[in-house]
């Protein structure tokens, strides 16, 4: 049997890494793009400008602010050149004529090719941008569009790439200034729709705004599309001046802030910018930042329609930049408003001599910038951008990537108020509002299910082992409705991907609109988390996983149509014992995996059958897709879940909080001598002793069942026999599972209760329980001992601090947090070998097992890291932190 279950875990593992070379190998998927090309001004020698440009001979350097090239193509043949007509020599030999655009002698000009990246920075569902290629004509008609690459894990594992590219298709011969949405066409408000991918409508929906914002502003640069003029803004004179804190707190000053792991360099004591910036125009603010002689000076210098900021920044990069030439641009800063772009000369640049506000903090440079443009209006919000290079630490690759700040002047600076400016929607808000209706039945089926299951006991106590269908039907309902509703059609199947986004997530960037760009998964993973410390995993995994539900009816179909004889409901119980840690150390191995590439750990993830049963099709994936569940689903004919026993790692990542669940199974003092829940036990989660273990009990509540039947329950059959032998009424059966005495207790005969410690008391044992994991015993020993245990404890804290501050890499820091759990685990199972039992305000404290207490420990610090970190977060002690010294001997 052991030769056997190590061959089945190498057939699994060899067909999970056939999965992952067969996603690798091919589409634009974390495709790999040169270093150069961000920064190399000939942009087609790294990319295929003549796909989106059909008939470009030749192509310019980059150009233009945002960055374009000029495609060429040959001039039109004269008469005498027309195809069909050979040139010849004197002697009558036939002579090619050689064209050759390089020069751009012989040809003109046909289109622009520009790269999105370099334009907007727009993230898709994974956080991270599409980078796409497009090309457009002189007219402004796009002529090619080209995704280079993507990270959207939908469809690398969900959703064919030939779908995007059929998406962008759709694109071509369409003018950049239409309106143009995904979705329904809408003739009456000149609205052109385009189809959308099912399931990705997140990630096309950026990638619309990519494709159209990025042609908008190459064509608005180059005189296709007319700039919008809009009404310039009249002042009020306010009397009087403001110090610094008084500009912030209006807003009339505003602030961008770059950390030095946001561009992928090491964490240092300071920020690598920070920028205050204004507008200077306003009397108010002109004469408190300048000062009344220095503003008086700088009015008389504009023109009309002529604007001045004013910049200042510390830090160790700079807003000037370093390449910046005599006649050259300013190329790290640029104002935005709309989707014009206002760039900064050497013409354009005033010395800022000092800042008259009081209180204004030093700073290492600084600038007056004029904006010289009849479109630019200060009544309107405008953006600040600051552009910078970030480099992957994994590629040394290097991208541009923009930070922005809103402005918008104060409402009592201009004369009639702020103008209604109506913003466009969130993508998020979108998604949300075209699906409106179904995420009100989504919301219905979860409510359902949540009661079914809270009405539990009333259920199982109107069954009977040989009558179950008032526990059946409504699970059987559910798994139905989550295999055809939920998972067909919502697509809406929860992973461990997202799991491991959540990871990531709270170490470097939590961005609420990521994950609310899927109302469908936001939810359920709202509803899963809530379940999970109410009741244990089970409630998601036995009752409402899609693919669970799927491998559950195959089960249940495969035994109704004859092969109930060749199924085996339970394997041998040391079998069991060790493959139920597969899951376990599938989870460890993508959770470790993702840190170093979380494009590696999605491939990895496709050992999750779900993408392929539910996003895509069986029917859309190559043979390694098909054989692995193939494999899976014949399995499952033949044995009860063996997936989600033995192989998900989603299990896994919700079985580790489930040691926390409030409320657990009913039990008697005979289920420990007593096998007959063990023996029927789907999930094989009863030990010996009785215990359910939560982290493997799917609820399927066949236990519970038996715990109220007394003609199943051996206790409660012992009971009846007894007393209808001598002639005694049968009582109801109480909650503690068995029939209520005949003869009430007397208050006398009662065990006194546990006097309840006070509230201040409880609270001081749970204190020194959570966060000791030594006992008292621990003063007791050596001074030495105890020195080196609190010494280290301290050390831990403090590399936590530097860590949520920013001063260490969060690789360090998970070091130290995985040492620390390990060695927190020892020390309890040594001090402090117990776990409680029920919910936590109780003391039901049992012996804890080592699977026990490392769900425990591992699950409990990882809770008070992300409680400390929001709490120092929201109360702005990570920014004080950030000048204390990190430990340079830790990198």
């Amino acid at each position: 049997m052991n030769f056997l279950a190590r061959h089945l875990v190498r057939f699994l593992t060899m067909l999970c890494l056939c999965c992952a070379y067969g996603v690798a190998a091919g589409g634009s998927y974390e495709a790999p793009l040169p270093v150069q090309l961000s920064t190399d001004p000939n942009l087609c020698a790294y990319v295929p400008c003549k796909d989106v440009m059909p008939g470009a001979d030749s192509f310019s350097n980059r150009m233009g602010k945002p960055a374009y090239v000029e495609a060429y193509g040959k001039k039109k043949k004269d008469h005498d050149e027309k195809e069909g007509h050979d040139k010849r020599d004197n002697q009558g030999e036939k002579h090619v004529e050689k064209h050759d655009c390089d020069g751009h002698d012989d040809c003109e000009l046909i289109g622009y090719v520009f790269l999105s990246t370099d334009i907007v920075d727009i993230p898709a569902y994974s956080g991270k941008p599409v980078v796409t290629l497009i090309g457009m004509d002189t007219q402004g008609i796009i002529t090619g569009v080209r995704v280079l690459k993507h990270s959207e894990p939908i469809l690398l594992v969900g959703i064919p790439e030939s779908q995007l590219t059929k998406f962008v298709k759709q694109y071509l011969g369409k003018f950049v200034g239409d309106k143009i949405e995904v979705g329904a066409s809408r003739p009456g408000e000149s609205m052109i729709g385009v189809d959308a991918i099912s399931g990705a409508t997140v990630t096309v929906i950026s990638e619309n705004q990519v494709i159209l914002r990025s042609g908008i502003e190459v064509a608005r640069q180059v005189g296709i599309i007319k700039p919008t003029i809009r009404p310039q803004a009249k002042f009020k004179d306010v009397p009087g001046t403001l110090d610094w804190q008084g500009l912030l707190k209006e807003g009339s000053v505003q602030e961008i802030k770059v950390n030095p792991q946001e561009l992928g360099l090491e964490p240092g004591k300071q920020p690598y910018i920070d920028i205050y910036f204004g507008y200077l125009n306003v009397p108010t603010i002109g004469r408190s930042v300048l000062g009344e002689h220095g503003y008086a000076a700088l009015m008389s210098t504009l023109k009309p329609g002529e604007h001045a900021i004013f910049i200042i920044a510390n830090g160790t990069g700079s807003f000037k930049g370093s390449g910046f030439v005599r006649g050259g641009i300013y190329d790290r800063v640029m104002v935005s408003q709309d989707l014009d772009s206002f760039t900064f000369r050497d013409l354009d640049y005033r010395n800022l001599y000092g800042i008259e506000a009081a209180g204004a903090p030093r700073y290492k440079e600084s600038a007056i910038f004029i904006i010289r443009s009849p479109v630019f209006s200060a009544a309107y919000p405008w953006n600040l951008v600051y552009l910078a290079n970030k480099q992957d630490r994994q590629t040394d690759a290097k991208t541009f990537v923009n930070f922005a700040r809103e402005y918008w002047l104060p409402a009592r600076y201009l004369e009639g108020g702020r103008p209604e400016i109506i913003k466009p929607e969130a993508t998020w808000v979108k998604v949300w509002k075209t699906r409106k209706i179904e995420v009100v039945l989504f919301l219905l089926w979860l409510t359902a299910a949540g009661a079914v299951y809270a009405l539990r006991d009333k259920l199982v106590r109107r069954s009977t082992h040989k009558d179950t269908r008032w526990k059946d039907i409504p699970k059987y309902v559910l798994w139905v409705t989550s295999i055809g509703f939920v998972g067909f059609y919502l697509l809406a199947v929860p992973s461990i991907t997202q799991v491991l986004t959540w990871f990531h997530a709270i170490l470097f960037e939590w961005r609420w609109e990521l994950f609310l760009s899927d109302p469908f998964v936001f939810l359920f993973w709202i509803f899963i988390i809530i379940t999970v410390f109410f009741w244990g995993r089970g409630m998601f995994c036995g009752w409402m996983c899609p693919y669970g539900s799927l491998a559950e009816l195959t089960y249940h179909v495969a035994g109704k149509l004859g092969l109930k004889r060749y199924q085996r409901h339970l394997l041998p119980q040391n079998w069991h014992d060790r493959m139920k840690w597969i899951k376990y150390g599938i989870f460890g191995i993508l959770l470790a995996v993702s840190f170093y590439s979380m494009g590696m750990a999605e491939k990895l993830a496709e050992i999750e059958p779900f993408k392929t049963t539910f996003l895509v099709g069986v029917w859309n994936r190559s043979w390694p897709f098909v054989t692995f569940w193939t494999v899976l689903i014949v399995a499952s004919a033949f044995f009860e879940r063996p997936f989600c026993k033995y192989l998900c790692p989603l299990g896994a990542a919700l079985a580790i909080p489930s040691t926390f669940r409030w409320w657990g199974l009913k039990r008697k003092q005979e289920c420990g001598p007593c096998k007959a829940c063990q023996v029927g036990c789907g999930s094989q989660a009863i030990d010996d002793s009785g215990r359910i273990d939560q982290r493997e009990c799917l609820l399927c509540l066949d236990c519970q069942v038996l715990y109220y039947d007394d003609h199943a329950c051996p206790p409660l059959v012992q009971e009846r026999k007894a007393r209808t032998k001598a002639g005694q009424p049968l009582t109801a059966i109480g909650s503690d599972g068995y029939f209520i005495p005949i003869i009430p207790v007397s208050a006398h005969a009662t065990a006194i209760a546990a006097v309840r410690p006070s509230l201040p008391a409880f609270i001081g044992q749970e204190f020194f329980d959570h966060l000791f994991p030594w006992s008292r015993k621990v003063f007791q020993q050596p001074i030495l001992l105890q020195a080196i245990t609190f010494a280290l404890t301290v050390l831990v804290t403090w590399v936590w601090v530097l860590g949520a501050a920013g001063q260490i890499g969060p690789g360090i820091v998970l070091g130290w947090w995985l040492g620390w759990s390990v060695y927190e685990l020892v020390v309890r199972m040594r001090c402090k070998p117990y776990v409680k039992d029920g919910p936590w305000w109780g003391r039901n404290l049992r012996p804890a097992s080592w699977a026990d207490m490392a769900s425990y420990v591992g699950f409990k610090n990882l809770l008070i890291a992300v409680v400390l970190f929001l709490l120092m977060k929201s109360f702005g002690i990570l920014d004080f932190l950030q000048d204390l010294p990190a430990l340079q001997w830790l990198y």
